[in-house]
């Protein structure tokens, strides 16, 4: 049976402060704030919480599961795109690409070319001199570097003209950003985290930052470059609707019996921890931009309020309405959120869910998303997003048809000469590996659909970087072009 403030008895008053045990998922049943240890009858306030003894359990939901390992999938693809496109020429030589394993979140065991190889409708590879040097001044060996397919930079071209135009609109997200800070500062290498999520440029920090100098400005800090708030917009400083509970059509206009909490399809939580919901629910909102975290008492039920909104206020940014936790921590002091975050996100599943699918958690904006795990708010850039989504559904067809050619090859001997050279390149490339895309990127799934469903074929290795053939994708047809940074 769950207490109630209402009934505690003098006996029953004691401190106890909020452990790890609290915020890790399995709290006391009482707990209360620090500095209320000698309160008198008189002076009594109800400031002891209830929440459940037993640990939160995560209760899985397959459709937010889907998005979060479709994000994994799609991390490696991700991050070479954004070293291609910050290189001049856009392309890289493979020796100094394998000094990038750690941004590119490659494990050593795995060979970088044959994740290269994963991915042929997005990557190809070619071959260019050495340069000249008193060593091989006579021969020069060639060097294997790696580059984007036509399809691919006309697509890199799309998504970078769509940011382009919608560049007040990210600008708005960094001013926001900057408004929910304690100190309206935030460094520009904390930003960089949830840059990806919030749809920003690569080259934002150089570019983004800088073209809006009435909104924000960047500074010089003992740590390191950060982007100051300039002009308090009262518009923008709106936190997210409140959720409420869809009224059933009742015969008798009368109020509800019992107090009714939100939640997504599938989710069943104790009873103890539903009370605990609706008492949190039922609290006077924070705003979280007016508000301050300094203002409110640490560990209690109005900074853990402020902190849900705060997030919320975060998740609702993303395109996707969604993050991994990790990149949350690295706003706790900006913010003010609490040290144990993750304890927090896991004690609130009727706003937020958490996916432990890949080596880091995800965290969702359950009210971002329907029932089936669509997204109920649509933003524009998800459409070139799917482009992506398309063409790594290109790019398995193509692995599966190459694996047909040579087990058909092998079996009747004809043509061993012909794959003798890819062979050769491909020795470190398993193609038995199966990645799961045909599970994940189906075209039903998608929420935009292009007008264009044939996907143009790859052209032959070396034409891409022809300046006959190169005009209409590096340049474009309106002599527009793709700027390294």
């Amino acid at each position: 049976m769950a207490l109630s403030s209402q009934f505690l008895t003098p006996r029953d008053w004691h401190v106890t402060s909020l452990s790890s045990n609290l915020l890790c998922g399995t709290p006391l049943w009482l707990h209360s704030n620090v500095g209320c240890k000698y309160q008198r009858k008189e002076n009594f306030k109800t400031c002891y919480t209830l929440t459940p003894r037993a640990s939160v359990k995560i209760v899985r939901s397959r459709p937010l599961d889907r998005h979060a390992v479709k994000h994994n999938k799609t991390r490696f693809v991700q991050k070479l795109i954004i070293l291609l496109l910050s290189k001049p020429k856009h392309y890289i030589p493979i020796h100094i690409l394998s000094k990038c394993r750690g941004y590119l979140s490659l494990p050593k065991p795995r060979s970088l070319l044959s994740m290269i190889h994963r991915y042929p409708s997005i990557f190809e590879l070619f071959s260019i001199p050495y340069p000249p040097t008193p060593l091989n001044a006579t021969k020069l060996y060639p060097q294997l570097c790696v580059r984007l397919t036509p399809v691919a930079a006309s697509l890199a071209k799309q998504d970078s003209n769509l940011k382009l135009v919608i560049s007040n609109t990210l600008a708005e997200k960094l001013q926001k950003l900057l408004m929910l800070s304690s100190h309206h500062r935030i460094l520009l290498s904390k930003l960089v985290h949830l840059a990806p999520d919030l749809s920003m440029p690569p080259n934002f920090r150089s570019r983004l930052c800088n073209d809006y100098p009435e909104k924000f400005r960047t500074v010089d800090t003992s740590y390191g470059r950060a982007l100051e708030l300039v002009f308090w917009d009262p518009e923008l400083a709106k936190p997210l609707p409140c959720l409420q509970v869809s009224s059933r059509e009742l015969i008798v206009d009368r109020p509800l019996k019992f107090n009714l909490l939100k939640l997504r399809k599938g989710l069943n939580l104790k009873r103890a921890h539903q009370e605990f919901l609706i008492k949190f629910r039922d609290l006077p909102d924070v705003c979280p931009y007016k508000t301050p975290a300094s203002e409110l008492a640490k560990e209690s039920l109005e900074s853990e309020k402020r902190a849900c909104a705060v997030v919320r206020e975060v998740l609702g940014m993303m395109i996707e309405k969604r993050t991994l936790i990790d990149h949350l921590t690295h706003f706790r002091k900006d913010f003010g959120l609490p040290n144990k975050l993750r304890g927090m996100i896991v004690r609130h599943p009727e706003l937020f869910y958490v996916s432990l699918k890949g080596q880091r958690d995800s965290v969702f904006l359950v009210e971002g998303f329907n029932d089936k795990g669509h997204l109920i708010e649509k933003d524009e850039t998800l459409a070139i997003k799917n482009q992506w989504m398309k063409l790594l559904m290109e790019g398995k067809r193509m692995r599966r048809e190459k694996r047909k050619a040579q087990i058909y090859d092998s079996r009747y001997g004809n043509d061993h000469e012909n794959h003798s050279h890819d062979h050769e390149m491909e020795t470190d490339y398993d193609d038995d590996y199966e990645d799961g895309f045909e599970s994940l990127f189906q075209y039903e799934d998608l929420d935009f659909e292009d007008e264009e469903s044939d996907l143009p074929s790859n052209r032959s290795n070396g034409d891409f970087w022809t300046t006959n053939n190169a005009a209409d994708i590096i340049n474009g047809e309106n002599g527009g072009h793709i700027k390294p940074w």
